[in-house]
């Protein structure tokens, strides 16, 4: 199969299921009129986010690497009116723009973007007693993803879910020897999610939009 078949499924799959609207059109075009790289998650990927939040009745998210706000939109659309999304962004600029995709979404009562490394930021939020996070979305720099995934298990409870995206990078994963840290941070990421006590994992692969990719998924446990 082609690029071009697979995004002519991606295509068919999200005017059936997830057609967009105008708020997440928006938050597209300000990243793209800003200059954001182009790698939001597709339109039916966000989708998948919306639905696994809703699945879990999620109160409330964490999310580690905004971009211009697309996945928060998706994210935080899922959560009740008294609900509460905490996004972190290390880039101001790029945080900048997805503060105002929220806003002109209507939802910058329930999403905030904080700005900052996140490994920075994380332990802030611990000592504020922020959480327990019911899911928590990690979609930033892939050689910390170990990092990420310990300060989510310290940041939620039993029964949470915890999504790391872009974990095949093309197929690398299953390069023992690549010397990309994205690779490399990948892999120890799957490697832990193996082998912690407090967690139950699974990853997926997809083809689409976004090329050869997919997405792990884990449940914390008691």
């Amino acid at each position: 199969m082609s690029q071009e078949q697979w995004n002519a499924v991606d295509r068919y799959f999200t005017d059936q299921l997830a057609p967009a609207d105008e708020a997440l059109s928006a938050a597209l075009a300000a990243s793209d009129a800003a200059g954001l790289p182009a790698i939001n998650v597709a339109p039916n990927q966000g989708k998948l986010l919306h639905l696994l939040a809703r699945i879990q009745g999620a109160r409330t998210v964490l999310e580690i690497g905004t971009l211009g706000g697309y996945s928060t939109i998706w994210l935080a659309r899922a959560l009740p009116a008294d609900g509460k999304l905490i996004s972190l962004e290390y880039d101001p600029a790029h945080a900048e723009v997805a503060r105002a995709n929220l806003a002109h979404a209507g939802l910058d009562k329930i999403a905030e973007v904080r700005t900052g490394a996140a490994l920075e930021t994380l332990p802030v939020l611990a000592a504020e007693d922020e959480g327990p996070f019911d899911l928590v979305f990690i979609d930033a720099d892939k050689r910390n993803n170990p990092h990420y995934v310990e300060w989510a298990l310290k940041l939620t409870r039993p029964g949470s879910v915890i999504i790391v995206d872009n974990v095949v990078r093309n197929g690398a994963v299953t390069d023992a020897d690549s010397t990309d840290a994205s690779v490399q941070g990948t892999r120890r990421v799957i490697e832990l999610m193996a082998e912690h006590p407090r967690l139950s994992a699974t990853a997926v692969q997809t083809v689409g939009f976004k090329g050869y990719d997919g997405f792990a998924l884990a449940r914390v446990l008691a």
